[in-house]
């Protein structure tokens, strides 16, 4: 199974993602990346924002954000169980 790509923007850290950056680090169930630029500049400058599989989650708060990445990340892997089942019942 492949690890969750969590980015994030070192210009977004100013709202203490970098707190939630380095906590997911140490993580070894996700690969966790730090771009000096997501492109993004809009959502980095108004609230805390990262990036899993290349799909923006942004929240009010850090912990808005933690919560928010979570469930992008079970989203995700029910989304491909069911089409690796999918595939496999064909």
């Amino acid at each position: 199974m492949l690890k969750p790509v969590i980015e994030f923007c070192s210009s977004n850290m100013h709202h203490g993602t970098d707190r939630l950056m380095n906590a997911l680090e140490q993580d070894d169930r996700y690969e966790v990346i730090e771009y000096g630029c997501l492109g993004n500049c809009g959502e980095c400058y108004l609230s805390p924002f990262a990036m899993v599989d290349g799909e923006i989650v942004s929240a009010e708060t850090i912990e808005q954000l933690e919560t928010a990445l979570q469930e992008n990340i079970v989203r995700k892997a029910a989304e491909r169980e069911a089409l690796d089942k999918l595939i496999d019942d064909l």
